[in-house]
Parts: C-alpha cells; structure tokens; sequence
C-alpha cells in the first residue's frame, strides 16, 4: 500500500522486551512520534545476547514448573554472519580497535554483540523507556485498546491500557525436542542446546548431536574438544550418510537421522550404524512461544506457523493494535527489526495504511499455498531466504522462485517509504551461509567476499557513519 495522506497520530505503545529487536522498535515507535513503554523481566537490555553459566533446573526443558532461564547463548559463541551486516543501517556494527575488551573480529563472540546493543541503547537513550525487572503477564484487546498485566519480582499486579503493544519477546527460549522412536526407554543424559554452555560435562563421553545448522555445527566441534566420541544425525542428509571429520579432533562422524533408542543405550541411525551414546544434546531450533497473549483463540502456533500474521507481523484482525517485529527466522536479523518496526511505527500513526483484514487474510492464505506448493513444510513458515531454506531442509529441486531476504525486506521498506536494503549486505549473509555449510569449522575466519567488505565500509563512509577512512577498517579488520 502506498503512504496514507491521513492527519499523523501519537499512539501511546507497549513493547514488550528489551532485547535487540525491542529497543530497535522502541526507537523507530519514538522516531515516529508514539510514546513508548517497554516491559523486560531481566535487569540489563540484550534479551537473548546476556550470557549466563545458568540454565534451565530440567534439561530439556520440558518441565513446566522448572526454572527457565532466558538466553540461550553458550560460551564459545561467535555469530554465524559478518558484522558489516548484521548492525542497524544508521548505527553500523564497527570493530574497536582501540579497546581491549572488545572482540574486533568480523565474526565477533556474542559479548561483543551485547556491547554493540548497550552502545545502541545509550546512544539512542532507550533505557528512560524500560521497565526493568518486569514480567507481562497478560495481554488482551480490550473495547478497542489493549491491556498489559504486568508484575515486579515478588510484587502486586498492574493493569494498564495502551492503544497498541508490539511483541518483541524473541523466539530462542522454548526449545523444540524431536521425537526419536524408544527415547523413553535410552538410559543416557538429554539435554537442549539452550541448556549447553560449556563442553566440560561431556569429558570422555560418546555423545549424539541432533542437528547439524548453526548451532549444531558449533556445539558438535565444541564438545568433540573434550569428548570421546562425538556422532551428528542430521536430517539433511541422504539416509546411507557416514562420514567421519578430522576436525578438530579427528573423533566426529556424521550421520543420517536416528532412527531408534534402545533401553541398553544404543541409538540405530537410519543409516545402519550403531553407537552406544552418554549423552544426547538435541540442536533441534525452538518454539514460537507468547503464554501472556489472550485472543480468544484467534492467534494460534501450529507446527512453528504462528497463525495467521501478514507478512510475518500483523494478525489481520487484530491489527494494527497488535503486531509482532522479529518472528522470521533470517540473517540480515537486526535491520529486519528495523524495518519492521518502521512499518509498524508508521501504520499506528495513520502515515501508512494496511490493507484490509479480508485482503491480508487473501494474502496470507495465497502464501501459504505458495510454500505447499514448493513442499516447504510448514514449520518453516518463518524461515526466509534461499540460502537457509535449502540449508535446513532437503528439497532437491530447489530452484523455483522463493522469496529472498532482501526481497522480503525491500517490500516492507517500499510499504514505508524508507531506504531499501543495501546490496552487499544480502549477498555478505547468503556467502556466509554457504560457506557455514560447506566449511563449518573455518566459514567465520576463511572468506573470500573482500569486495563486499570494502563496498560495505564505502557505504558507512558515504553516509558519514563513521570517522575513519574505510581503509583503517578494511586493513586492521580479521
């Protein structure tokens, strides 16, 4: 739709969490003149990126009264895109060379993108805006408005109506556990990726790995460090799939999925071999989960499709008083918070018009036979881009038209009139991830994009973004 000649309006907006993708919506809900609360039951902004040795008190986390820690985020974490590409548009992601304590690698460790969020929420005063140490509770549409319950640790419950609330909450916290025939019987150790942070617990052992993406990739070499033996099953591959990889330790072996568990601690993969496993760690992604979110049904989560959503941000008919920034799982991640949240800033100020309920609905329906259609399943309603899509699931006539990420991006940043997605930016993630795939060990030290580095720090340069020649990052950058 094209920009709306409607008077402007000043929505007074919840947002809720104070991760990455809240406080870039905060800002751009600021920029666009609404008044903005944001609820965040930790102490500090970073969501997902605030470490912690903590986890879960059930390992797999399926134990609703366990205690739930938040992050997901495990030691030797470094981040699986370059980045040039990962740092908001006017705020870049540029390396400190003149400080010590920062990790100036174009794949920096995730301590480096949390201090990247902080410098982003001081930078844009973001903090004046956040209820720290505050959990939503409940939120559900009220005579036209939206109420939030929310409580303080230990304290009473508040209510408080608002004109619209966004959800940020993030999607890396419930995990998904795959199913595997006999598990209930295997006497070994379950853990969830979300549980692990150290390899240490798996000294000696002979451990199974369930997935083998991003963070399977990582984990399997992490614990292979310490471990005996360490085997991956990934559904990717071809069912007769064996192989063995000599790094790092020359003791991992990758396989096809697992076919069953036995009670003598054996786990049978489809491809015929057997291994008596310690241990299993599933990498097996998460769950879309909002358990504060009441409408009467209407939003509903289904195999991973959180349902229905135009474009992966608006609930047809519960828009624009409720909308959703950060659902779809992609690269170019913090300035598709950007972008999103624009679209959502300006749709609540009348700058921008939706289509209607019926028209979004038309659309979504329309989607959704588009990927029935591709035989992408419909846990990956959310996953954008060629690259990722082919990555994670076996199709192997992928080669018809599937959206990419920047053309995802470029259609809701034409939908708000701001600047499209700069061109080195989708082809730095795509180069990255096919180097992930085909060189895991060494896709975030080895690269051969050079010119797209260069491009992207002529870029900053031209837009007066940063204060250095691009040449002092281009020649001290690793």
């Amino acid at each position: 739709m094209a920009p709306a000649q409607n008077p402007i309006t000043s929505k007074h907006v919840a947002v809720i969490g104070a991760g990455a993708a809240g406080i870039i919506t905060s800002r751009e809900l600021r920029r666009e003149g609404h008044s903005v609360v944001v609820y965040e039951r930790e102490k500090q902004v970073g969501g997902l990126w605030v470490y912690t040795p903590k986890s879960d008190s059930d390992p797999l986390s399926l134990d609703p009264t366990r205690s739930k820690v938040h992050s997901s985020i495990y030691e030797s974490l470094r981040t699986n895109v370059p980045r040039e590409s990962m740092g908001v548009r006017d705020f870049p992601f540029l390396p400190r060379f003149d400080d010590e304590s920062r990790d100036p690698r174009r794949y920096p460790n995730h301590r480096e993108v949390l201090a990247y969020i902080q410098d982003f929420a001081r930078e844009f005063k973001i903090e004046e805006m956040i209820r720290f140490e505050t959990e939503v509770v409940r939120v559900e549409p009220v005579d036209g408005k939206w109420r939030v319950q929310s409580k303080k640790s230990g304290g009473f419950l508040k209510d408080e109506i608002y004109d619209a609330v966004v959800v940020c909450n993030g999607h890396y916290t419930e995990p998904n556990i795959t199913h595997i025939p006999g598990i209930k019987s295997w006497p070994g150790k379950q853990i969830h990726s979300h549980n692990y942070r150290v390899p240490d617990p798996f000294e000696n052992e002979v451990v199974v790995v369930i997935g083998n993406f991003a963070s399977g990739a990582d984990i399997s070499r992490d614990i292979a460090k310490v471990a005996k033996e360490v085997h991956i099953a990934s559904r990717a591959k071809e069912p007769h799939t064996y192989e063995k990889i000599s790094v790092p330790q020359n003791n991992l072996w990758m396989h096809s999925e697992i076919d069953t568990a036995h009670d003598d601690g054996s786990i049978v993969f489809k491809n015929g071999k057997v291994v008596f496993a310690d241990s299993i760690v599933y990498c097996t992604g998460y769950k879309y989960n909002f358990p504060f979110l009441e409408t009467n049904g209407y939003l509903r989560i289904d195999e991973k499709r959180v349902e229905p959503l135009y474009k992966h941000v608006f609930p047809p008919a519960l828009a624009p008083g409720l909308s959703f920034v950060g659902v779809p799982a992609m690269g170019i991640v913090f300035v598709m918070f950007e972008i999103q949240s624009k679209w959502v800033s300006a749709v609540l100020s009348g700058r921008v018009t939706l289509p209607s309920p019926e028209k979004m609905i038309e659309d979504i329906n329309a989607w959704y036979a588009s990927l029935d259609a591709l035989g992408i399943p419909k846990r990956h309603t959310h996953t954008i881009g060629r690259i990722q899509v082919s990555s994670v699931i076996s199709l192997t006539s992928f080669k018809k038209t599937y959206l990419s990420q920047s053309e995802y991006l470029n259609w809701v940043a034409e939908e708000c009139g701001c600047e499209l997605v700069e061109r080195w930016r989708g082809q730095e993630v795509d180069g990255g991830y096919l180097r992930l795939v085909a060189h895991p060990e060494t896709y975030r030290d080895e690269w051969d994009d050079d010119e797209l580095i260069e491009e992207a720090y002529k870029d900053f340069s031209k837009k007066k973004l940063i204060s250095f020649d691009p040449t002092y990052y281009i020649e001290n950058g690793k």
